[in-house]
């Protein structure tokens, strides 16, 4: 009978190496020095470089975290400042799509409210920072745990056992972690599946983001470096799938009837997929000896683009409660060191989700009414330049009790 492995021993689990994982990791190795013990385990950690062909916006408190924790300068080439927006409302055959609101890209003289970034530059860009620091990276998934008195004991699908003093969950929407836990969720699946590629095209776009409400629900055209945009299109479940499955010229028709020509001739540059739209967010944020992070705590809809910036959010309240614990010499993993978490997140977790879902029902609809009241309201925000500047720091992730991470300092 063959022997088991002794039991290793870390001061943190972290189950998924996405955005969140990574970026807890890092910063929480920067601020308690060699002496604190991490590991990160996710099975696509086998996969280096990463493949993934999304590209995502990152809300300047976002950039300010990753500039903390000295990423930022990795990918800051390949990063495409959002220098404007222009938001209009339309019928899809309508001729003409007039501009109702429009924002400067500046939330800060000389700072981009937002950048696009392509997800796997960012996620290299963790890793061989994480590497370089010594974080424990296993390309294997926690496979279950189990709480002892001072400690959480974490199988990994390796077989190997670790004994932690905290489990964080940052392993996504379809949460292992957080199911083994038995930690519900509230909130529903939209009849919505964001259909999302990247599109290369003819005339320059000038840093300019778009973002096209149409009664199917937003389309979303977002600036990438070079003659490229990443596109964010939202369909019914149905007619996303058969979006999905058209021949290519036909699927550049549907393309271009709601992209329209102003940036020339288009050409479908990447792979299209199509995500399931919803919101949920998690009944607690943690349990015993364990935090949710990101979307395994919480999904919102992309109409506002701030899922990632959310779970960002997370990682830069968890870290600062963590340190500020162990400085004082306190259980990292303890109730008060969590619930602190729980406190500074959960408020602010509820109030986007219900201002997304708000924002969605009233522009993803064929109603004549809402469009008007919806097209008088963008109207008048357009018109007071101080309500603009209110959206633009929302956007931009500096409202509210902002963790010291996303203000650009450390922890």
């Amino acid at each position: 009978m063959k022997k088991a492995a002794p039991s290793q021993r870390a001061d943190i689990v972290i189950g998924g190496a996405g955005f969140a994982g990574l970026a807890l990791a890092i910063a929480l190795r920067q601020a308690l020095g060699d002496g604190f013990t991490i590991t990160v385990a996710d099975p696509a950690l086998a996969q280096v470089p990463s493949k993934d062909p999304r590209a995502t916006a990152i809300a300047a408190a976002a950039r300010r975290l990753f500039e903390a924790i000295g990423v930022w300068d990795a990918v800051a080439p390949g990063a495409q400042p959002i220098l404007d927006m222009v938001v209009t409302d339309s019928k899809l055959d309508d001729v003409v799509r007039p501009t109702f609101l429009t924002f400067g890209g500046e939330v800060e003289p000389g700072e981009a409210f937002a950048h696009m970034i392509e997800n796997r530059h960012l996620i290299d860009a963790l890793v061989a920072k994480a590497q370089e620091l010594g974080v424990d990276l296993r390309a294997t998934a926690v496979a279950r745990f189990d709480n002892a008195p001072h400690s959480i004991g974490v199988t990994l699908g390796n077989g190997d056992t670790i004994q932690a003093r905290l489990l964080v969950g940052a392993d996504g929407a379809r949460s292992k972690i957080r199911e083994q836990a038995g930690i519900v969720t509230h909130g529903w699946n939209y009849d919505q599946s964001a259909i999302v590629t990247t599109v290369a095209h003819e005339r320059e776009h000038n840093g300019r983001a778009e973002e096209h409400f149409l009664p199917a629900g937003p389309f979303a055209i977002l600036p990438l470096t070079g003659n490229r945009v990443s596109i964010v299109w939202t369909e019914s479940n149905r007619d996303a799938e058969r979006m999905i499955a058209l021949p290519d010229e036909e699927f550049h028709t549907e393309l271009e009837k709601r992209f329209g020509l102003h940036l020339g001739d288009l050409k479908v540059a990447g792979p299209r997929k199509a995500f399931p739209l919803g919101l949920f967010t998690a009944r607690d944020f943690i349990a015993e000896r364990l935090a949710l992070v990101g979307d395994a705590a919480h999904v919102i809809h992309p109409i506002a683009g701030q899922g990632l910036n959310m779970g960002l959010r997370d990682v830069a309240a968890l870290a600062e409660a963590i340190a500020d614990a162990a400085r004082l010499g306190l259980d990292i993993g303890g109730a008060d060191v969590l619930e602190r978490y729980q406190r500074w997140r959960r408020f602010d977790t509820m109030t986007m989700g219900v201002a997304t879902d708000g924002l969605n029902k009233l522009f993803s609809n064929h109603s004549d009414v809402l469009r008007l009241a919806r097209d008088v309201g963008l109207g008048v925000v357009e018109r007071i330049p101080a309500l603009k500047k209110v959206f633009i720091r929302e956007a931009a992730g500096f409202t509210g009790d902002v963790p010291k991470l996303m203000r650009g300092e450390g922890v």
